[in-house]
C-alpha cells in the first residue's frame, strides 16, 4: 500500500524559521518532521511514499532522495498552487494512486501503532476511515484543529469553525481513490480544502472514524506545537518497566543527555559501549581498595547507568531500534555487571583481607545475573497489560546500592543486601509467573 504525504504548504506561522527552509524539513529532536512521518510509516510496513510537494520543494527532494536511505520508495508530484486550499495537493496524485492508501500530514508527528491499526480496517469501494481523537490532550490547540462531528461511528460533519463537535481530526487517513472525485465535487461548490472532500463522503455516509484512543500524535503547526512535540516525546522516553531509581533518577538526566545527543551522528551502540567503557573503568576504581577509590567507582557506576539509558532513548527518536542493539547492551550490560562486583570483592579484599567477601560476592553476582534473566519473562508480562509493577527490582536499583555502598562505606554490608534482594526476587518472580 502506498502513502500519500502532503509537504507542499508554506508554514508562515512560523515566520523566520520558514523564510528559507520548508516547514516540513524542521528539526524535531535530530530528525526532521517529513522524515519522522515516513519512519513512523515505515515502520508500519509502508513500503512506498508519493509526497506532494510545493514550496522550496526541491530542498525536500534534495534532504529525502528516493527514500533508498530510509529503506522505502519515495516519489515526488509538485503542486503548483500549493498557495491554495490542500485539497488540491489530494487531487494531483489522482493518476498515481489507484487503490486505496494511508493520506498523512508532513508536519504531523504520531505513534507507527495508530498506522498498524487503521491498515486492519477494511473498506468498501467509495469508503474511507478518519483517524480522530475524541480526547485531545493539553498540548493539542482546539481552537486551530478541525472539529469532527460524528453520528454512529461515522463523520456527519468537520470543519475548523465547529462549534458542536466529539472530536477533532488527527490528519491520519485510510481512503480509497473516489477521495479525488470528492475533493472535486467540493471545489465545484467553492471548497478546495481536503475537509471539503471529506465532507463530501460524509453527505454520502461512507466516512468512517477510528479512535486514536492514548497513542501520541501532534499537530507541529506553530513554534509552541514544536516545543511541545519536543517535550512530549521526551516525556514518553520513559517505560513501564522503569524501576524506581530509573524513574525518578536516571530517566530524567538520559532524557537531557539524549536530547543534546540526539542531534549528533553518535549511534544507540556506541552509547552502549561507552557505558560499558565507564563501568570497566568503576570496576579498576573499586580493585585499588581506598575510600576515595570505591567513592570515584560508586560515582562513575552510577553515571554509566544513566549514560546506558541513552543508547534506547536514542534508538527510539532516531527510529533505529534493533534486535542487535538489544542483545548487545544485554551483553555488555551482564560483563559490566560481573567486573564491578568482581572489582568490589577485589578491592575490599586487599584491604581487609577478608576471604568471607568472596562469598557474598558469588551471591550477589548469581543475584544481580539472575534479576536480569528473570526480567526478560517478568517485563513481557508488563507490556502485554496482565499488571502493573508498584516497584521493580532491576539494574538501576542495583547500581544504586553499590554507590550507596561506596558512599558510606560499607561495601561488604551493601553486598549482602544485594545478594539477599536480588535472589530473593528472582525467587518471587518464578512464584509470580507460575
Amino acid at each position: 500500500m502506498k502513502a500519500l504525504i502532503i509537504a507542499a504548504g508554506e508554514g508562515s506561522r512560523f515566520g523566520e524559521l520558514t523564510r528559507s527552509t520548508p516547514k516540513p524539513l524542521l528539526q524535531v529532536l535530530g530528525l526532521t518532521l517529513i522524515e519522522r512521518c515516513i519512519l513512523s510509516a515505515r515502520d508500519a510496513g509502508i513500503e512506498e511514499f508519493v509526497v506532494v510537494t510545493g514550496y522550496l520543494g526541491d530542498k525536500i527532494r534534495d534532504k529525502l532522495g528516493d527514500g533508498r536511505r530510509y529503506g522505502v520508495k519515495i516519489n515526488y508530484i509538485e503542486n503548483k498552487e500549493w498557495d491554495k486550499g490542500n485539497g488540491l495537493s489530494v487531487l494531483i496524485a489522482k493518476q498515481n494512486i489507484k487503490e486505496r492508501f494511508i493520506l498523512l500530514m508532513s508536519d504531523h508527528i504520531f505513534d507507527s501503532e495508530i498506522i498498524r491499526r487503521l491498515l486492519k480496517i477494511r473498506i468498501e469501494k467509495g469508503e474511507g476511515v478518519l483517524v480522530v481523537d475524541y480526547n485531545p490532550k493539553s498540548y493539542v490547540d482546539i481552537a486551530d484543529a478541525t472539529k469532527v462531528k460524528i453520528s454512529d461511528g461515522k463523520v456527519v460533519d468537520i470543519g475548523k469553525n465547529l462549534s458542536d463537535f466529539d472530536a477533532v481530526d488527527c490528519g491520519i487517513f485510510l481512503l480509497s481513490p473516489d477521495i479525488f472525485d470528492a475533493v472535486e465535487e467540493s471545489i465545484r461548490r467553492g471548497d478546495d480544502s481536503l475537509s471539503g472532500g471529506i465532507k463530501v463522503l460524509a453527505e454520502r455516509e461512507k466516512m468512517k472514524v477510528m479512535d486514536i484512543e492514548d497513542y501520541f500524535w501532534i499537530d507541529v503547526d506553530t513554534r509552541d506545537a514544536l516545543k511541545n512535540a519536543e517535550k512530549e516525546m521526551l516525556r514518553r522516553l520513559t517505560k513501564a518497566t522503569d524501576g524506581p531509581v530509573s524513574k525518578y533518577l536516571n530517566r530524567p538526566v538520559s532524557r537531557y543527555l539524549s536530547k543534546l545527543l540526539v542531534k549528533t551522528s553518535i549511534s544507540p551502540d556506541a552509547i552502549s559501549l561507552l557505558s560499558f567503557l565507564m563501568c570497566i573503568l568503576a570496576s579498576y576504581l573499586f580493585s585499588l581498595g581506598d575510600y576515595l577509590s570505591f567513592l570515584a567507582g560508586g560515582l562513575v557506576a552510577q553515571f554509566a547507568s544513566i549514560v546506558d539509558g541513552c543508547d534506547g532513548e536514542i534508538a527510539r527518536l532516531k527510529f533505529q531500534c534493533s534486535r542487535y542493539g538489544a542483545w548487545l547492551d544485554a551483553n555488555l550490560d551482564r560483563y559490566a555487571d560481573a567486573l564491578m562486583i568482581l572489582g568490589l570483592c577485589y578491592g575490599y579484599w586487599i584491604s581487609n583481607a577478608s576471604t568471607d567477601i568472596w562469598i557474598v560476592g558469588f551471591f550477589a553476582l548469581i543475584g544481580s545475573f539472575m534479576n536480569s534473566y528473570t526480567a526478560v519473562k517478568y517485563d513481557d508480562i508488563f507490556r502485554g497489560g496482565e499488571k502493573i509493577p508498584r516497584f521493580r527490582i532491576g539494574r538501576d536499583l542495583r547500581i544504586f546500592l553499590i554507590m550507596v555502598g561506596t558512599l558510606l562505606n560499607q561495601i561488604f554490608a551493601m553486598l549482602i543486601v544485594l545478594a539477599i534482594i536480588t535472589n530473593a526476587e528472582s525467587v518471587r518472580r518464578l512464584i509470580v509467573l507460575k
